[in-house]
């Protein structure tokens, strides 16, 4: 089993810098060719940090491993409105714009509580392409609401308009770091499949509950480096922003490409009953903490860390 939680922890670790440097040249050559910084945040920054689970659960789906792809989604998905947010409230009480309160908050909740809804039976190829079509909407919907008065972050707390000044970036050596980034995180999420698959094998845990914990968490890493960078700089719209958009990405990202790949349905009511309504849970809990004084206090983080605690033990 030690070789498995050492291809875990090496998986973790390139994982987290490969998609780092895929996110931060994807965005510069993107603004170099001058497409617009909101478009920017909302889908490549937002495809970029959920492009670990994407992997993951891609490569889990082709071996045959359904309940590892669910698990990593449902976990990920778990822990971000619950562990990752409330650190970062923990950290500084996070102020929450209107419109995240109106728009990406609501539709964050309705595309859990579509991916719920798909798992119960398995996602079909139907259920994935639904999923896919709602993502569509879905950024159609946050594209056309009016710009914030704020920049729009990258994923490592710079304005993105400053990521595409000529003079200090390259198209070349950028689109370089986009190419390496996206081998290098294919590469390292096998990694981290591979040590999970190994662990679960040798431990007899299922693998809904390995995708649920170890992969899940390991593959949010990209979210928690910017809930860690954001509090410290006190931007609290890029931590809750980062958050909603990786969860909806992977709900109906992730969930699509599930679905459309045609992996096994599983039968595991840990994974699709308890785990599942955990993450619609956490997803309610956390819209109405955002609702409330449009701030996520540090008492309603320290609630929120808690809560992803004790669902842990209900998810073996």
């Amino acid at each position: 089993m030690f070789d498995g939680v050492l291809a875990i922890v090496a998986g973790v670790i390139a994982l987290a810098w490969a998609a780092d440097q895929f996110v931060i040249g994807a965005a510069r050559v993107a603004l170099m060719r001058r497409v617009p910084a909101l478009v920017v945040g909302v889908v490549i920054i937002g495809f970029g940090t959920s492009a670990p689970e994407l992997l993951v659960s891609a490569l889990a789906v082709a071996d045959d491993n359904t309940g590892v792809a669910i698990g990593n989604v449902v976990g990920s998905n778990l822990a971000n409105l619950t562990l990752l947010l409330g650190m970062g409230a923990l950290i500084v009480p996070l102020t929450v714009q209107s419109r995240t309160v109106r728009v990406e908050a609501p539709l964050v909740l309705a595309s859990t509580i579509a991916f719920g809804v798909a798992v119960q039976d398995g996602v079909g190829r139907w259920e994935g392409i639904a999923l896919a079509a709602g993502l569509v909407a879905s950024l159609a919907i946050v594209v056309r609401q009016p710009a914030s008065a704020s920049p729009v972050p990258d994923a490592v707390g710079e304005d993105v308009t400053e990521l595409a000044d000529a003079e200090h970036h390259r198209i070349g050596i950028e689109s370089a770091r986009t190419a390496v980034g996206l081998v290098a995180t294919v590469g390292s999420a096998q990694l981290l499949l591979w040590g999970a698959l190994r662990v679960a094998d040798e431990t007899g845990l299922s693998g809904g509950f390995v995708g649920v914990t170890l992969v899940a968490v390991g593959t949010s890493l990209p979210e928690l480096v910017t809930v860690i960078q954001s509090a410290r700089r006190r931007q609290t719209d890029l931590i809750v922003g980062n958050l909603l958009g990786s969860n909806l990405f992977n709900a109906l990202a992730v969930g699509g490409i599930i679905g459309i790949l045609g992996g096994p349905p599983v039968d595991d009511p840990a994974l699709t009953i308890t785990a599942t309504g955990a993450a619609i849970g956490a997803a309610v809990i956390a819209t109405v903490a955002m609702v409330t004084r449009r701030t996520v206090t540090r008492s309603e983080g320290a609630v929120l860390i808690v809560l992803y605690l004790a669902v842990l033990p209900l998810l073996t």
